[in-house]
């Protein structure tokens, strides 16, 4: 979160200071940079910081200001751009050695439409070597010795740092939910198919989930109503991002509550009885009797694409591919193809079974811990075992801060709802995250 002025600032703060012409974003740009420059030899979240282009696009978006053009709540707001995303005449390393100087022709989809809707691309920010879960150089800003989750680490790790109001992410397993959540950030990862993904580097093709992240649920949607499908227009999901009573949510057993850390699980049980307080009825119920296979049945599906998509290049070059995406790759190659279509048949099975869940019961949305705990040590990107169940049923998320633990770290919640039903997620996750209580704390304050 941006300190402007000693005050906190989130990105939809910013915005309506930029329309009202208190801020520019050259200001705004500024301020971002000189967070930059404070922290960043600590973070290691950028790949590389574009200031000349970013003071370009800037000015020209202070111009169009001064001329009485507003291109709406992205206007000047900087943004970060994880390595995996084509940005016109950038470099898209994807954490490859011999990819940083593989620039783009265009622009991605999402990038081109972040673009118009006028953010401001400070540069590329960290991802774990093609987005898969070797630890990154990028350090967790709440405590340097511990992870900051992959693979869209070093989004995650700018937003906290107050170096950018949002950032581009992605997600095939747990990677815009685990990193989002271990930094004390926002994250949404759509609905399969919601978010154009030509132009983002791929994993898994079937799992992959190009989202946002911010400092807040309300920055998410301003993020997401700019490059998701259908093209909502801001005023349209912003409006409808504000709750109009508590949310009926259900309460997700089984391995939510007997794999997270008693610190989690505490935070949960606090959480939970707030929302109820406020007026949310919660029920509490098992995932389906399919999910006791989701993690090794969505392993299986990552194994086997992420080979098809690297197998010539691995082969070539061997030497760019750090261990454990090496490993996914020979798992992959080494899977047969009934035990694939006997996955991909799971994963439809599952898929219905939980939305037959949502619509049978009185539940809009499950509820359930982000994480196990909070972040592990740098050796490791952390446990997706909570996220990667919707990454393979395409399911939307939205994950949010709801307390802290002893030693200063950040827990978050997840809401997932229906398939291509994130307007109301996004209701019932501003809600929660107000009930929540969150107090939010600036890293390096001290």
């Amino acid at each position: 979160m941006l300190l402007i002025a000693k005050f906190q600032m989130f990105l939809h703060e910013a915005a309506e200071l930029i329309r009202t012409r208190k801020v520019t974003p050259v200001d705004l740009l500024n301020e971002c940079l000189a967070r930059i420059d404070q922290f960043e030899s600590r973070v290691h979240a950028w790949v590389f910081v574009a200031r000349k282009e970013a003071r370009e696009q800037a000015e020209q978006l202070t111009n169009e200001l001064e001329r009485g053009f507003y291109r709406g709540p992205l206007h000047g707001i900087p943004i970060g751009v994880k390595d995996i995303f084509d940005v016109f005449d950038w470099p898209t390393a994807a954490g490859s050695k011999l990819w940083a100087n593989s620039f783009a022709r265009k622009d991605c989809p999402v990038v081109e439409r972040l673009r118009q809707a006028g953010a401001v691309f400070i540069g590329k920010t960290v991802t774990t070597a093609f987005a898969s879960f070797d630890p990154p150089p990028t350090k967790n800003p709440w405590n340097l010795e511990r992870t900051p989750g992959g693979s869209s680490s070093g989004s995650a790790a700018a937003i906290a740092s107050g170096m950018c109001l949002g950032a581009t992410a992605s997600q095939t397993g747990g990677s815009i939910t685990r990193p989002a959540s271990f930094c004390g950030v926002c994250g949404i990862k759509p609905s399969y198919g919601r978010v154009n993904a030509e132009g983002v580097v791929a994993l898994a093709p079937s799992m992959d989930h190009p989202g946002v992240m911010a400092g807040c649920v309300k920055d998410l949607a301003i993020l997401f109503s700019a490059i998701s499908d259908p093209y909502p227009t801001f005023h349209a999901l912003t409006a409808s991002v504000e709750p109009e009573q508590p949310p009926r949510l259900g309460l997700l057993g089984g391995i939510f509550t007997e794999r997270a850390a008693p610190e989690m699980q505490n935070a949960m049980a606090a959480a939970v009885r707030r929302f109820q307080e406020a007026g949310a009825r919660i029920t509490p119920m098992d995932p389906p009797a399919p999910f006791l296979e989701v993690v090794q049945q969505h392993a299986v599906i990552m194994a086997v694409e992420a080979a098809e998509v690297h197998e010539q290049r691995i082969h070539k070059h061997p030497e760019d591919y750090p261990p454990k995406i090496s490993g996914l790759i020979r798992e992959g190659l080494a899977t047969s193809a009934t035990a694939y279509v006997r996955s991909l048949h799971h994963k439809d099975i599952l898929t219905d079974a939980l939305t037959e869940q949502l619509e049978l019961s009185e539940a809009r949305a499950f509820l359930c811990p982000a994480t196990l705990d909070a972040a592990p040590p740098a050796a490791t990107t952390g446990d997706p075992i909570f996220n990667s169940p919707w990454s393979y049923t395409g399911l939307p998320v939205i994950s949010f801060p709801i307390g802290w633990t002893k030693d200063g770290l950040p827990l978050c919640a997840q809401l997932i709802g229906d398939k291509f039903n994130e307007e109301e997620l996004f209701r019932w996750a501003v809600w929660c995250e107000r009930g929540a209580g969150f107090k939010t704390r600036t890293p390096f304050a001290t």
